[in-house]
């Protein structure tokens, strides 16, 4: 299921992808994304993507409001930081 929403007047692109046993999210910014533990932070390292990884959520409204757990080198570098929210963290991919 993808979606569009809107947070602050910006849209983002919501992914919630059922597999046999959990739920893969996404939540897509300009220059960037929030992913649940299942996606591979070292693989967003290699691809240079700007990453950051919330664990332990169900929904992708949790993504926005869960503490971000993991950040690839290139969300780092535009200033997102574990501990800090989703939303925080989809802001500056924006």
């Amino acid at each position: 299921m993808n979606d569009i929403i809107t947070i602050e007047g910006r849209a983002y692109q919501a992914y919630h992808i059922p597999t046999q046993n959990t739920s893969i999210l996404l939540l897509f910014g300009k220059n960037g994304f929030l992913a649940c533990g299942y996606i591979n932070i070292e693989i967003a390292n290699k691809r240079d993507d700007a990453c950051a990884i919330i664990t332990g959520i169900k929904t992708v409204d949790e993504l926005l409001t869960s503490e971000v757990k993991m950040v690839s080198s290139a969300a780092r570098k535009i200033g997102v930081m574990e501990g800090m929210t989703g939303k925080e963290a989809l802001m500056l991919m924006s």
